[in-house]
């Protein structure tokens, strides 16, 4: 299958898929897209807000990012994921935390709303996976989002990357704040 990227580069991105790489329960699951390592510059994306309007990477540019990506907020490990980061965006003044998953945006706005994430903005991959398969976290199986965290520095380079091993399982918060906080530190 060639995608069309906004850069106007065609990529075959079912030659991207990696399988085995993570498990859903144990089960090995095929990712669609290239590994994201650190170093490299991020992709960009279009996802869409609770709004419905289009966020890219670029709307935050210039500053540090947390991407949180779980595959859905209505389960738990995502749920805990989701509040961690918003707990820990309080203490972060400059760093922009962006939860994606292929929830709908209401479903979205309405978990927000009934958890009291304030802090966190969550945006949904659902209509055409440009996130998911830009960052290579599309679960060709489950058509889901895996478990992963990105660091994205003011200069829209990857300092942290990491991809859950088994997605029931919650990421590195330490790593990843830490990636933050440097990151912060340099700009």
């Amino acid at each position: 299958m060639i995608e069309s990227l906004d850069n106007g580069k065609e990529v075959d991105i079912v030659s991207q898929e990696r399988a085995g790489v993570v498990t859903f329960k144990g089960n090995p699951v095929t990712l669609i897209g290239p590994e994201i390592k650190v170093g490299e510059t991020a992709p960009n994306f279009k996802v869409l807000a609770n709004d419905l309007s289009e966020v890219t990477l670029d709307n935050t540019k210039g500053s540090v990012r947390i991407i949180s990506v779980v595959p859905s907020l209505d389960t738990g490990v995502c749920d805990a994921q989701t509040r961690r980061f918003n707990e820990e965006a309080a203490q972060l003044e400059g760093v922009h935390i962006l939860t994606i998953s292929v929830d709908l945006p209401f479903a979205q706005k309405r978990w927000c709303g009934a958890a009291g994430i304030d802090k966190v903005q969550t945006l949904s991959d659902h209509r055409d996976l440009s996130f998911g398969t830009a960052y290579g976290v599309v679960i060709k199986e489950l058509r889901l989002l895996a478990r992963a965290v990105f660091v994205i520095d003011q200069n829209d380079k990857v300092v942290h990357a990491e991809y859950v091993p088994e997605i029931v399982q919650h990421p590195n918060y330490e790593a990843a704040i830490e990636a933050a906080r440097k990151a912060l530190q340099k700009g």
